[in-house]
């Protein structure tokens, strides 16, 4: 099996050595950088499977890295994992926010680092359910072969924690999705993240969904649902 490549981006050579030690010791390619101005490029050019980033690094931040990758066709799919000092709610929700798909505080576990990274690539390698590849609610589509979402055929511009959202609460239209269950299952998270990183997510889609956004019915103290009519507005 070809091994799996991972970026590692960090203005500290001891974390970026103490991670490459322990990704190498599990089987995985690993390039370091220390310097965030030429992590870009680096990633243009290696096409890792995954990224971990610092976000408090130097001339550019983690959340911007993250965010350029994010709007390069080539690498906006690829998972990224923080590694960071910052580890406030809010600064989590903002690192989610940007479009990463993991969030781990420093000082942290090797060990739990690359069990999450392995957790990551096993996601993004599961097949596909064919069934459930497009799915309508009302005249909002999705597509998850093709990774598009529209409402009366317009593109959505929606982040790749967005989309996960969108779709598994379309997945499971009329059934009660608790914020517990959307942490686990759209960030893999069991209670390490306030659960009103999901209130700040499903808001956001909502506004992206306009005059559709009456399909996500709020269940109060439990959590959200795709409805099987559309609330009005």
């Amino acid at each position: 099996m070809e091994k799996k490549k991972i970026l590692v981006v960090d203005d500290e050579p001891d974390v970026t050595d103490l991670v490459a030690y322990h990704l190498k010791a599990k089987g995985f390619h690993v390039e370091t950088l220390n310097d965030a101005t030429a992590s870009i490029a680096k990633a243009r050019g290696y096409n890792p499977d995954l990224v971990i980033l610092d976000i408090m690094m130097p001339h550019l931040s983690g959340i911007q890295v993250c965010r350029i990758l994010r709007a390069d066709p080539k690498l906006a799919k690829v998972p990224i994992i923080f590694l960071t000092a910052k580890a406030e709610p809010h600064d989590r929700i903002e690192g989610l926010e940007s479009g990463a798909d993991d969030y781990l505080s420093k000082p942290f576990s090797p060990k739990e680092l690359v069990l999450r990274v392995e957790s990551i690539l096993r996601r993004v390698a599961a097949p596909k359910d064919p069934v459930s590849a497009k799915l309508r609610v009302g005249d909002i589509q999705l597509d998850s072969d093709t990774h598009r979402a529209t409402v009366k055929g317009e593109l959505l511009d929606l982040t790749a924690t967005e989309f996960k959202l969108l779709r598994l609460m379309m997945e499971r239209q009329g059934r009660v999705q608790t914020r517990e269950h959307l942490l686990l299952n759209v960030w893999n998270y069991s209670t390490e993240i306030e659960t009103r990183t999901v209130d700040t997510h499903v808001r956001r889609l909502r506004e992206k969904l306009g005059d559709e956004a009456g399909w996500i019915e709020t269940i109060r103290g439990v959590g959200y649902r795709i409805a099987e009519k559309k609330l009005p507005a």
